[in-house]
């Protein structure tokens, strides 16, 4: 999966590394924010396989982080990043993560509908590691292979179901000419 938005699971981890004292901040909107009370439930790896609108075979990891808010603000700064690495050591003990992996963030509430965000950047501010979060989008990869969507260069459409060929008929001119044809009076009939 080619996608200029993505990090990779080892880096993800590496930037945590970095900051084990600061609180873990997500912001998923402009000017909204995972509350500081979020659990991380569960750390998921999803091996991907498709097939594209031009036939092409194409296959990625993603490894998805999902954060829970439990309905009960927290007058607490958060989970230091130390925690969330504890958490993710905890899963890599039990299930190896693909270091290349896409890292996505799963997160929603009673206001923001569940949805696979991208981290996009992480920002030491104060006593605070931020994370931004980008959303998911859909994405045409015969178009990033440098092909196109619609048609293909023999005028295809890569994209539409395959119509067979309605088979062709000859026409044949019935009109005969008028001196081999019985007119009136003409006494052949």
């Amino acid at each position: 999966m080619n996608n200029t938005e993505a990090m990779n699971w080892q880096k993800f981890k590496n930037q945590l590394t970095q900051y084990p004292d600061l609180y873990l901040q997500f912001q998923y909107a402009e000017s909204k924010w995972v509350d500081a009370s979020y659990h991380i439930t569960e750390i998921k790896q999803a091996p991907i396989i498709s097939v594209d609108c031009g036939g092409v075979m194409n296959s990625w990891t993603e490894i998805i982080i999902q954060l829970w808010e439990p309905g009960t603000t927290n007058q607490e700064p958060g989970m230091q990043v130390s925690k969330a690495l504890s958490i993710i050591n905890l899963v890599e003990n039990k299930l190896q993560l693909n270091p290349l992996g896409v890292v996505k963030i799963e997160f929603g509430n009673s206001q923001y509908d569940t949805r696979q965000m991208y981290p996009g950047e992480m920002t030491a501010d104060g006593e605070n590691l931020i994370i931004d979060l980008r959303p998911d989008f859909t994405q045409c990869k015969a178009i990033e292979r440098g092909g196109s969507c619609g048609t293909t260069t023999s005028g295809e459409e890569c994209c539409a179901p395959v119509v067979t060929a309605k088979p062709k008929v000859e026409l044949k001119n019935l009109a005969m000419a008028a001196e081999s044809c019985c007119t009136p009076g003409s006494g052949c009939c």
